[in-house]
């Protein structure tokens, strides 16, 4: 078959087959138009999900006559000033979108200028184009997309169910929404409510408002702001405390230069910024706004303009993961405390009638032996040497009442040790209310901020085992481990092969103190069988401080002292990042006094 120009109308059934992928599709070019026209206010309407109609109507500048008869051309924009495509200041450039969707829907544009002495209107249907004729509207652009795809049929097989459809528009809008809070946007059809999202204040309060009103209120009270700037590249926005997760990455919004994109890079920023805060099938909630020059980044290198393409992507990938982590210490403690809410709704008091028959001695609270008694009053009850009295059987729970707490421990941010209950749960005061607190969470974000510390100076200090340990696992899992032994050693863990299917263990990290070799190891092992060769060797020795963390803290059953207590606490206090563990459950809740007092009907 020899070689021929293919036709014209051909040529813009195959660009719309790039362009043109679903109805979200032509609604993200058309807002794209509008917010490109300097539109202050957008409406959007679909019905079919998209397939029978999308309307588009925005206060922008408009087009002339002449304007107008050029936008339906092929590769015709107003958005280039020179050829120079590494100077892209607009969401769109190519000039591919009109004639895309005209020539497989019915596509028709009425729009006026302010030069203009009415507004001006046009037809283009399976790629055949109309006169232009006066028409009726008094500023900006009205654009109607009705019969997508009837052109091409086919195409109609591949949509999936109006309702997905109307949920692929939604999110496109959002999206857009999110990334111009100046601009008021309004989505109505698909026979539910309109949704409004009015035009914010500029600034970062604005922003917060818009996303706000998108992610929800919860958002809203999780976020913590987000601002780093090196050599041009500014990073801002927000991104939700880790007790906010979700279980997949959908709720990670990033722009570059105000543009939505899906990128590789940015997204495996995020993971590594919220490795220290989140396992690691939990995802965080965020909208991160990179801003840089132009030149510095390719927007045309996907067909839908979803990926870019930095020059530095090691410096912006940089300061994404530096600007997380800076907002996420800064606010290391706010997670737990605004989970009291949370807490408190799964209080539900309830009253049960005592059987007449009722014997208080056949309480689980009841004393097994004679309570000790304290002259004057249960003052000494923290100084005592002994701890005989936690042995008070079940519930598990120092029931000694002590003297008031010291008022500077009162005053502390996570307040006085007051009792343990259940040897896990450590129940502290405060100036306002009162505050619970996981000890081996706790102690396991402080060991492993401990041993993140002793790696950056000087490396872990090790201990040599008097006698090695000697460790029998398979041979699969004996290799794995042999062959990350250098990694390991870094952290002052030392193994070495013990004939087949056994590790002996020489030294230990000293910071663990006496810990299980044996489940260190397999746990251990379980991680490096997840691991891929490209995770970055930070990434892969924090997780074996992670793991080795969980072993080296202190174990929930394990009764503790007043003073331990205490010290745990002021501990916490001085630990980045300390609301929540390395595995992102939160190690603290905090009760206020006035939600203690709802429980009880007092306010």
């Amino acid at each position: 078959m020899p070689v021929r120009q293919l036709p014209e109308q051909v040529v813009n059934r195959i660009a719309a087959g790039e362009v043109v992928e679903r109805p979200a599709s032509v609604v993200k070019e058309l807002v794209e138009n509008a917010i490109d026209a300097g539109a202050s206010r957008i409406d959007v309407f679909t019905d079919g999900g998209g397939r029978r109609r999308i309307g588009i109507t925005d206060d922008g500048g408009g087009m002339t006559a002449k304007d107008l008869a050029l936008a339906v051309e092929r590769h015709a924009t107003s958005k280039l000033d020179d050829e120079d495509l590494l100077q892209i200041r607009t969401l769109g450039f190519r000039g591919e979108a009109l004639p895309s969707i005209g020539s497989v829907a019915r596509l028709s544009i009425t729009t006026r200028h302010a030069s203009e002495p009415h507004a001006w209107a046009l037809s283009v249907e399976g790629g055949d184009k109309s006169e232009i004729m006066p028409a009726a509207l008094a500023h900006g652009t009205r654009v109607e997309v009705n019969d997508l795809f009837y052109a091409t049929p086919a195409r109609l097989k591949f949509l999936k169910t109006d309702r997905t459809e109307a949920e692929a528009i939604r999110e496109v809008v959002r999206r857009l929404a999110m990334a111009r809070p100046d601009v008021a946007f309004t989505l109505a059809g698909e026979e539910r409510a309109p949704v409004i999202w009015t035009a914010a204040l500029p600034g970062a309060a604005g922003r917060l408002t818009r996303l706000g009103d998108i992610l929800g209120a919860e958002f809203r009270s999780h976020a913590i702001e987000v601002h780093a700037e090196r050599e041009g590249v500014v990073v801002a926005g927000y991104a939700a405390a880790p007790a906010l997760t979700k279980a997949n990455a959908l709720g990670q919004y990033l722009f570059v230069n105000g543009r939505p994109v899906r990128d590789k890079l940015i997204l495996g920023a995020v993971r590594g910024a919220y490795a220290d805060y989140l396992p690691r099938d939990r995802h965080p909630v965020l909208a991160l706004f990179v801003t840089l020059d132009p030149r510095e980044v390719d927007a045309n290198v996907h067909p839908a303009k979803t990926e870019v393409r930095f020059r530095n992507a090691g410096l912006v990938r940089a300061l994404i993961v530096h600007g997380l982590k800076d907002a996420l210490a800064r606010e290391g403690r706010r997670t737990a405390a605004n989970s009291g809410e949370s807490a408190l709704s799964s209080f539900r008091p309830v009253f049960t009638p005592r059987p007449a028959s009722w014997d208080w001695r056949a309480s689980p609270s009841a004393p097994v032996a004679p309570m000790p008694s304290y002259e004057g009053s249960a003052a000494p009850a923290f100084t005592e040497r002994a701890q005989a009295a936690f042995d008070v059987g079940a519930p598990s729970a120092d029931v000694r009442i002590e003297a008031q707490p010291v008022s500077d421990l009162v005053d502390r941010p996570l307040g006085a040790a007051r009792t343990q209950i259940h040897e896990t749960y450590i129940v502290s005061q405060t100036r306002d209310g009162l505050i619970i607190v996981d000890q081996h969470a706790a102690h396991e974000r402080i060991v492993y901020e401990r041993l993140k510390a002793s790696l950056a100076a000087n490396g872990v200090q090790r201990q040599i085992l008097l006698i090695p340990e000697i460790v029998e696992m398979d041979e699969a899992t004996v290799e794995r481990l042999l062959e990350r032994s250098e990694e390991l050693a870094s952290f002052g863990l030392a193994i070495e092969s013990f004939g087949p299917g056994a590790v002996a263990v020489r030294e230990t990290p000293s910071l663990l103190g006496k810990t299980n070799a044996g489940g260190l190891l397999r746990d251990l092992s379980e991680h490096m069988a997840e691991w891929d060769e490209a995770l970055p060797l930070e990434r892969r020795l924090m997780h074996v401080a992670a793991t080795m963390a969980c072993h080296g803290s202190v174990r929930a059953g394990r009764r503790l002292r007043p003073e331990e207590m205490n010290a745990l606490l002021r501990e916490m206090e001085d630990t980045p990042n300390s609301g929540q563990c390395n595995h992102g459950r939160p190690t603290y809740v905090e009760l206020k006094l006035s939600d203690v007092e709802k429980l009880f009907g007092r306010r």
